[in-house]
């Protein structure tokens, strides 16, 4: 797991030097906060000699009060032909990668419909995933290979939308994308049908479900699809699929067993796999990887590390957790974007819990420990963009945090109250989450107030302190020292290893050896001896 925290934070550090403005997110315009995205219709052509797309996206909204302006966000590295609204042709300025409306009359409340025509070079990825884009490629045998990125600057880097995770399209995404008859389209929720037209084959992709904008994208190849069949933890039934480069066809189906047991790990410690209704789609990729709802990138390579004496791809891992930690439970801000990368981060630490055992999780956590930076608080102030808020911490000290509140609850009650969480209707789908909503949640299954916790660890860059002090030869007295709430904290004495209770006043502890403070390292700490 050593290699994944360094992968993480050298995507840090790039995309800190990236000059060009692909981030989304922010301060809410007005103009948006009045619109509520229902539906996105994606229908494009993809040239691959010209590198280009054309077409046009309808995008379904409500709006909550009449309006005379409609904002629309879209990278101008593309040319906007022609816009309707309600089927009218309506004037429009495109610039600074926005589609204002200037509509001709007011448009009331209620239901809009807005089809926008569009094409051109979309923004290529330089060193994708580290950067958003379009990446053309080709495979060993020559045949085209395209994958898309957009984390960061958001489905805006190719289709018109409301780019903000404060809205996700309530009824999904249908997806028209056409391409050269042996090319194959792999894209989010379920298949329609392929429709052929001379040498060109459009392939129709749909959604069920709500799903956020950086995750509505599709991936073209020369792929075969390799599908099992899945029973859920709910005795669902769903399909796995994987669609494999035909030069690689023989390594699917060892890379399904290890996906498989991927599956049900997740599973356990969650719930049920979040989008039974459609599949569990991995798609292979010029780029190392990306989570996309129902459809994730995969291009490590099938490069595997060994669990408990067996393959696992800890990257393919991470990023199906993120099915459950970014998809089904969604931040409404990136100001909370820790939800997303600290605890799916901390659900791989579970599969070395599961799969290696409770030690080899521990001395995981020993690890990541060293590599929290802490220059930062993890949870910012509101209306963040996603680049701002785009730190290592918030992998390395949010799945940290997790493992600090797994031991202050302990595992009766921390276990059950996680895949609560994650699978209660109030959390999850179309309602988004804030790290309040996480701290309350906590506080309450712990019957604790968890809250003093939740400030110092994610709010703050602060360090536990522990005082040590000594005031006979065999006994000290052991105080927490800016915590207003009492924890529970290992000591190793003379007598061995027991957890006590400390508070802010201190407690007595007999030892003919000078005590050691959390020796297994479940808080972030600064041990301070008199």
């Amino acid at each position: 797991m050593k290699k994944i925290l360094l992968f993480l934070l050298f995507i840090t550090a790039t995309i800190a030097v990236n000059a060009q403005e692909l981030t989304n997110g922010g301060k809410l315009d007005p103009r948006q906060a009045i619109m509520d995205v229902r539906h996105y219709t994606i229908s494009l052509n993809v040239d691959f000699s010209q590198k280009s797309i054309d077409g046009f996206t309808t995008i379904d909204v409500i709006m909550a009060q009449p309006t005379n302006v409609l904002l629309f966000n879209l990278l101008d590295s593309l040319n906007v032909s022609k816009v309707l609204v309600n089927n009218k042709v309506q004037q429009f300025e495109y610039k600074d990668n926005k589609i204002t409306i200037n509509l001709d009359k007011t448009l009331p409340a209620g239901k809009a419909s807005v089809k926008v025509f569009y094409g051109g070079k979309p923004h290529v990825a330089r060193r994708p995933p580290w950067d958003d884009g379009f990446i053309w490629s080709r495979d060993s045998t020559g045949h085209q290979w395209m994958a898309i990125t957009a984390e960061g600057a958001g489905g805006k880097l190719y289709f018109p939308c409301k780019d903000h995770p404060s809205d996700e399209p309530n009824e999904g995404v249908d997806m028209f994308i056409t391409v050269p008859k042996d090319l194959v389209v792999a894209g989010p929720g379920l298949l329609q049908n392929v429709t052929k037209n001379g040498d060109k084959a459009t392939f129709h992709w749909k959604t069920n479900y709500t799903i956020n904008n950086y995750s509505i994208i599709f991936n073209v190849g020369d792929y075969a699809v390799v599908t099992r069949k899945y029973t859920t933890v709910n005795g669902n039934t769903v399909p796995i699929q994987f669609y494999v480069l035909k030069e690689h066809l023989d390594k699917a189906q060892h890379h399904l067993d290890i996906f498989e047991k991927t599956i049900h790990e997740q599973e356990k410690y969650f719930g049920e796999y979040p989008w039974v209704k459609e599949k569990i789609g991995i798609v292979e990729t010029p780029h190392l990887g990306m989570e996309h709802q129902t459809m994730n990138a995969y291009g490590n390579k099938f490069r595997y590390i060994k669990v408990g004496g067996e393959d696992y791809d800890e990257l393919m891992h991470h990023e199906f957790g993120h099915e459950w930690w970014g998809n089904k439970v969604t931040a409404k801000d990136w100001a909370d974007y820790w939800i997303h990368e600290g605890i799916c981060s901390f659900g791989d630490a579970l599969y070395i819990r599961e799969f290696d055992g409770e030690a080899s999780y521990i001395k995981h956590f020993q690890r990541v420990a060293f590599g929290i930076e802490n220059k930062t608080p993890i949870v910012q102030h509101p209306d963040m963009d996603e680049e701002a808020a785009y730190i290592g911490d918030i992998y390395s000290k949010g799945a940290f945090f997790m493992h600090t509140v797994r031991y202050v609850m302990g595992d009766s009650l921390f276990f059950p109250a996680i895949k609560k969480f994650v699978t209660s209707p109030k959390y999850t789908y179309d309602n988004l989450v804030s790290t309040d909503d996480v701290e309350q949640f906590f506080t309450q299954e712990a019957g604790r107030d968890l809250k003093p916790l939740f400030d110092m660890y994610l709010r703050t860059t602060d360090k536990l302190e522990i005082d040590v002090k000594q005031i006979q030869p065999d006994a000290f007295v052991i105080r927490l020292q800016n915590m207003a709430i009492p924890l529970p904290v290992d000591i190793t004495t003379s007598n061995g290893t027991r957890r006590v209770m400390i508070n802010n006043k201190g407690t007595r502890v007999i030892s003919t050896t000078l005590p050691l403070i959390d020796p297994n390292t479940f808080y972030l700490k600064k041990v301070i001896f008199e």
